[in-house]
């Protein structure tokens, strides 16, 4: 039922049809007027948040709810004469996608600077994938959304790619010293980049539930380098090497011969997996994409506690966050107009850090430059 009717209530509930809306507001566009005893019908993976004169009055979990205005059905429109048959008694409602959003693709436009302890100054690409979620609904309203209608995962792919780009450089050059150590430490980045991201997530609401890595890869030369290297480590233990040869030339020797060298070539080819494993196969642990559903955790004490909870039933911590500073990320109440930790503006935004040598702009908290690699 549409808000431009003078005699019916309103019935609103949305259906995310795309699978990228992450908010969607009703009205649209513009605002409205909601009638008192309005029915509000909120899904299982979402939170509805209503919002009347200009405030974010409440946030409702799965079900059905009743809205109370001072938008009388028939008889506003006679009081509203004075603003032309428009009741100044304004009120919206944002449905907000609480689902997981999974295959969200992030990676480097441009090439990012490592300073590797044995090749020297490379730069490499990164390319992954990861979810995200909106953990603090009425939070992420006010510091991301703001007045617009609907709000998609496109709206937000560069900047949070830009932020995954300087925390995953800032973590490389901490922790690794060389790409040739790589290949071990691929689960170790994801970890370590994701737990970082967590309070740069956190300031706008959003959580990021996993963050995988599909590559990184260096130049041409660089990846001939790590080639040539690894042919020679192959060949250190020349016992493998000798084995190696004798095998390959059993298995010519069997697929050459004829009558009964044909029973001989069979049970070289069976035999031929078993003689290959014993020198260079390893036993890897399989891992698979885990189909349990992960609870919030407390920010507070880190212990699950459901969705729809607005306190923590462990320690009482406030849940339904309207903002934080954007310098420490401290809890601050709606009316705060500074951070009582560190003294930061209530609606300040995080200075940039420019680098000394390129002066290429960087994130506040940045260790690494990432257009040169230098230590900011």
């Amino acid at each position: 039922m549409g808000m431009d009717n003078i005699i019916f209530l309103e019935n609103l509930e949305w259906f995310d049809d795309t699978g990228k809306a992450l908010v969607h507001r009703i009205p649209e566009k513009g605002s409205g007027e909601i009638k008192y005893g309005a029915q509000l019908t909120i899904r299982e993976n979402q939170v509805g948040v209503f919002f009347y004169q200009g405030k974010a009055i409440e946030a409702f979990g799965p079900g059905r709810h009743t809205l109370k205005t001072g938008n009388i059905p028939i008889l506003t429109k006679f009081v509203s004469l004075p603003w032309g048959m428009t009741s100044p008694l304004r009120a919206e409602v944002y449905f907000v996608n609480m689902k997981i959003f999974t295959n969200l693709k992030w990676g480097t436009r441009d090439p990012v600077a490592f300073k590797d302890s044995e090749l020297g100054l490379i730069r490499l690409r990164a390319f992954g994938v990861f979810n995200l979620q909106i953990v603090q609904p009425v939070l992420f309203i006010n510091s991301m959304v703001g007045t617009q209608g609907i709000f998609t995962t496109g709206e937000i792919d560069e900047y949070l790619n830009r932020v995954i780009i300087s925390r995953f450089n800032d973590y490389m050059g901490e922790t690794l010293d060389s790409i040739l150590n790589l290949p071990a430490k691929y689960d170790e980045l994801s970890e370590g980049v994701a737990k970082r991201l967590q309070q740069d997530f956190s300031r706008f609401g959003l959580g990021m539930q996993h963050l995988y890595i599909n590559s990184i890869t260096p130049p041409p030369e660089v990846q001939q380098a790590i080639d040539d290297r690894s042919r020679m480590g192959l060949f250190q233990d020349m016992d493998k090497l000798m084995q190696m040869k004798a095998a390959m030339a059993m298995e010519k020797a069997s697929q050459s011969a004829g009558g009964s060298g044909a029973g001989m070539g069979m049970g070289m080819g069976l035999m031929m997996p078993a003689m290959f494993a014993q020198y260079f196969t390893k036993a890897h642990p399989q891992s698979g994409p885990s189909g349990a559903q992960e609870n919030f955790l407390c920010p507070e004490c880190h212990n699950s506690i459901p969705a729809s909870a607005k306190f923590c039933p462990h320690c009482g911590h406030q849940l339904l966050l309207f903002k934080q500073c954007t310098q420490c990320s401290k809890n601050l109440a709606p009316t705060a107009k500074f951070c009582p930790r560190c003294g930061y503006p209530a609606e300040g935004k995080p200075k940039p850090r420019f680098c000394s040598k390129c002066n290429t702009e960087n994130l506040t908290d940045s260790t690494f430059c990432n257009q040169c690699g230098e230590k900011l």
